[in-house]
């Protein structure tokens, strides 16, 4: 992800209403950012597409909801209106435990859980830019998962800031903290998947 060099004026969700560009990705502190070429690779939609089935199948039975990107999150600062809102992101896969933060747009607020499949042209953007901006919303538990490296970061809110993050290898199977229901099994995770 890209961001737009543009004039300096500080976008809301307002604007990201009426964009027309497919490209937009995200809207964070007033700033759009673009996709850049190319599309993500089949590796990384493979691991989207098990992480969901695999915790959407977890909590069949619960109130909590898996969604995929493109998503829109809304991360309000406070209480301002939609309209007024400048942080707008695309998780590539995120659970919500509150139905009721989910509406025709997207949701509002802080999912419960993200995952964020790295690929050469988002792992900075992710590492940094979206990271600060999950912290600040309150996501609970982020995971940043490499599928090249066959490793992942895990970071864990805690006291309104996330902790030293662990490092683990894609191997074996993996309980969510935030959303203790869901595990996941890397084998199955990665059986198709190709770098």
């Amino acid at each position: 992800m890209t961001q737009i060099k543009c004039d300096a004026q500080h976008y809301t969700y307002a604007d990201y209403l009426t964009w027309t560009d497919e490209q937009v990705g995200g809207l964070v502190n007033g700033v759009p950012y673009v996709r850049e070429p190319p599309c993500p690779s089949a590796s990384h939609q493979g691991i989207v597409l098990e992480l969901s089935r695999q915790a959407a199948n977890a909590l069949e039975h619960t109130s909590c909801r898996v969604f995929v990107a493109p998503f829109d999150v809304r991360l309000p600062k406070s209480d301002e209106d939609d309209d007024r809102v400048d942080t707008v992101v695309q998780p590539d896969v995120l659970i919500i435990c509150d139905p009721k933060r989910v509406d025709a747009r997207g949701m509002r607020g802080a999912p419960d859980w993200i995952a964020e499949i790295l690929s050469p042209s988002t792992a900075r953007y992710d590492r940094t830019t979206k990271l600060l901006v999950y912290e600040r919303a309150g996501v609970r538990e982020v995971w940043l998962v490499d599928p090249i490296e066959r490793r992942m970061t895990v970071y864990l809110l805690e006291e309104g800031r996330y902790g030293h993050p662990s490092t683990l290898d894609l191997k074996g199977l993996t309980r969510l903290t935030a959303v203790p229901d869901v595990t996941i099994d890397w084998e199955r995770a990665l059986a198709k998947i190709t770098s």
